[in-house]
């Protein structure tokens, strides 16, 4: 697919540096000298700002009195054309009493105001605004979060228990007692179009909100490709089998650390058998009535959300790009 990297998250052209990491002492100067930190609390990045649609991440110093809440030293994300860029977990800070996210929602629309940041600066989730942001912003965004986030749930090792240790300027952990080093994880999932015709396949998960539907989607298992993982995935779902499989582009996806490929797949027929577990529902559209949804007239099915890969794909399908 020629516009694959334009998808959100797409490949930016970020210099990730990975010869420094090794490098404290150059990376403490580094980050002294004009580096800049994106503050993340909770899985939320700072935002700064909103013009005419567009929003930046909320980069602060390294002696910034936000950071005072980050319990581990800021992690190395990459150069930015020189600067270089770290990010920090602040999610020990407590914000205000009445502005903490509501638990078990599918999307938190709540936003969090720090004291000592100006009044434009929130902690947001990214979902609902990743394609606000510039492509560079973007990427160190999802890097910021999607790193942090491992962190957070991978303080001990797996091999013995004990509590592991930041190492490589946050790119690994560390077993004291062991040795055993872990890395950053990052689940594969396809993401698929599945067409017949004129017509593709979409489906709705148990849960959503009212009228969101979506690609099919399903995390890849040991020993898959992904055509294999396509094909597995639309028949366990929909009882739909799958002829050809194509790659079309990919999407980091710091939800939290998955790695979405996207693919087209040619259905073999038309019948649907739904897995109730997997999808309450499933329904065939023609182009037209894509066309609708993505413009938001759809009496039925709401529009993607923006910057999602399955937006992405099935906005290109309509017109005829997945080439």
């Amino acid at each position: 697919m020629r516009i694959a990297e334009t998808v959100t998250f797409g490949g930016s052209g970020l210099d990730r540096a990975a010869g420094l990491r090794r490098r404290p002492e150059d990376l403490a100067r580094l980050l002294e000298d004009g580096g800049r930190v994106l503050p993340v609390w909770r899985g939320k990045p700072l935002l700064a700002g909103e013009t005419a649609g567009w929003l930046a991440a909320g980069w602060v110093a390294s002696g910034h009195p936000v950071l005072a809440a980050a319990g581990d030293a800021p992690v190395f994300l990459g150069l930015d054309d020189g600067v270089a860029r770290f990010a920090a977990d602040i999610s020990a800070w407590e914000p205000a009493p009445g502005t903490l996210p509501e638990a078990g929602v599918f999307f938190d629309p709540s936003e969090q105001h720090h004291p000592a940041l100006p009044g434009d600066h929130r902690f947001a989730e990214l979902r609902g605004v990743m394609a606000m942001l510039g492509r560079r912003d973007a990427e160190l965004a999802a890097t910021a979060k999607a790193l942090l986030g491992w962190h957070r749930s991978h303080r001990f090792c797996s091999a013995c228990g004990a509590p592991s240790a930041v190492a490589e300027a946050g790119w690994q952990r560390r077993c004291p007692d062991c040795g055993a080093s872990h890395f950053p994880r990052t689940d594969p999932v396809v993401i698929m179009v599945v067409t017949r015709g004129e017509r593709t396949l979409l489906g709705r998960s148990p849960g959503w909100p009212e009228g969101m539907y979506s690609c099919l989607a399903g995390f890849m298992e040991p020993g898959e490709t992904p055509e294999t993982a396509v094909r597995r995935e639309v028949a366990e779902e929909t009882g739909i089998e799958v002829g050809p499989v194509r790659y079309l582009a990919s999407q980091p996806w710091p939800y939290p650390s998955s790695l979405m490929i996207g693919c087209h797949a040619e259905a073999l027929g038309e019948a649907i058998t739904l897995d109730p577990v997997e999808l309450e529902d499933a329904l065939w559209v023609t182009k037209a009535e894509m066309a609708a949804a993505l413009a938001g007239t759809h009496p039925r099915i709401r529009r993607p959300r923006n910057g999602a890969i399955a937006g992405f794909l099935l906005t290109n399908w309509v017109a005829d790009r997945l080439d």
